[in-house]
Parts: structure tokens; sequence; C-alpha cells
């Protein structure tokens, strides 16, 4: 049986080479022959989407601070790449928009939703896919179920993914049980074997499996049959594959 080429989606760009969620790392993984990147956003104190993993920006710049509490001029005035090298010293925190530019729109943007305690990114990021008119390629994946949901009913033509770090019994079951369409898993890669693949896909729900990124690795959940796979090396992906 024939097993499907995953898409190669760069986590936080190519993460493993490049200072994580900045335009250098997005533009090294499209570099690198990436599918897809997956990115995490925050809403700054004035109401900018700001890409940026964590809550705060203490370990990816040299600045301090909540970003709900910073301004982006306050978080752009910080530098977010000279701690991973030299090179890349002078690197910001990005924007949503900013990266939106860089990245062209045949490639998938996996957008996951970090701050979401008062239900204003909901609202802020819906309308940003719908003034870019990308919906159609960009899926919205959260750990917080409620969140991707509510976006879903916010906009019915947008793509929901569940991020998830547990066992669940029946993944692709608990994603069908929801009262609006799910398009994709995003279990911890450990997570994943050919029964939770075979489950989502008689259902039509992708599964993209998080952060993977040793060679054997690599292969074995390739072998799986999976949709996509995140990971912090695309090159070594896409260099697996070709051999493969």
């Amino acid at each position: 049986m024939s097993v499907q080429k995953p898409m190669n989606i760069a986590h936080r760009g190519a993460k493993g080479m490049a200072p994580e969620n900045t335009l250098a790392a997005f533009r090294l993984g499209l570099e690198q022959g990436c599918e897809g990147i997956e990115l995490d956003i925050h809403l700054s104190a004035d109401g900018e989407l700001i890409v940026c993993h964590d809550a705060t920006i203490d370990r990816t710049t040299h600045g301090k601070g909540a970003i709900r509490e910073l301004t982006l001029s306050e978080i752009k005035s910080y530098d977010a790449g000279y701690w991973f090298g030299e090179q890349f010293r002078g690197e910001t925190v990005p924007t949503l928009g900013e990266v939106f530019d860089l990245v062209p729109a045949s490639i998938m943007i996996n957008v996951e939703v970090k701050d979401h305690v008062d239900e204003q990114i909901e609202r802020k990021l819906v309308d940003f896919l719908r003034e870019r008119g990308r919906l159609d390629n960009v899926v919205i994946s959260s750990f917080d179920h409620k969140c991707v949901r509510r976006i879903k009913l916010l906009e019915p033509n947008s793509k929901i993914g569940l991020l998830y770090a547990f066992n669940l019994v029946e993944p692709a079951a608990y994603a069908c049980s929801f009262d609006v369409e799910v398009y994709s898993l995003h279990p911890h890669f450990k997570l994943v074997d050919s029964e939770l693949v075979i489950k989502a896909g008689h259902h039509g729900i992708a599964v993209y499996p998080w952060t993977v990124n040793e060679e054997r690795e690599l292969l074995d959940v390739t072998a799986l049959g999976v949709s996509g796979i995140i990971t912090d090396f695309p090159g070594r992906l896409n260099d697996l594959l070709a051999a493969k």
C-alpha cells in the first residue's frame, strides 16, 4: 500500500536553524521547501495580532513584559534574533500581517491561538482572515477547543484544528462530537498510530502531528500516512522524503 507524502510544515518557521516565529525563520522554511508554516499569536495592548509563542517577550527578545500589556511599538523596539545567532541581530517580533505579506497564498498557514482570555483575539483573527481573503488555506488551531469552536461559529468557512497532548480514546470520534466541523487533529507525534490516521481519514479529518525532528521519527510518522508533519527542520524532512 502506498503512503501519501505528508505536507511539510515548518514549526514556528525553520525553528531549528533560525530564531523562532521571526520573518527570518519563516523565510528559511520557505527556502527549504516547506508547504506550510505553523505560528502562534497573541494580542498586544493596542489590539495587534503578534506572532510569538510565549505570553511574554522575555525568552525570545532582550526585553521583558507580557504581550497583552505592551503596544506594538514597544514590542518592535526589542531584538528577537540576536539570542539565536549574531547573523539574526535586528530581527523583530512580527505581526501576523507581516507574515502573511511574506508567505505566498499557496503555502498553508497554521495559526495557533494562544491568548484567548476574553475572546477578543478570535474576532480580530476572523476579521483579519476575511480582509486578507485567506480562509481557504489557513488552519486555526488551539489547545483550547472552545476557542476554535467559537471561531468556527463566527466564521463558518474557517478551518479549525484541535491541538492535544493527552491520549484520547477515540480522537476522531471526539472531533466528530462537535456541533461544528473540525478540519484537523494536531496531536503530539508520540500519540499517533495507524488506527488514529485511518479513523480520521474515514471522517475526512486531517492529522498534523507535532513536533517531529529526528530522522527515525520523521520516517516512522511518514509511514503512518499522516496528512502533514510539523517540524523544526523542514529541510531535513524534504531531504528524507526525496531520498525515500
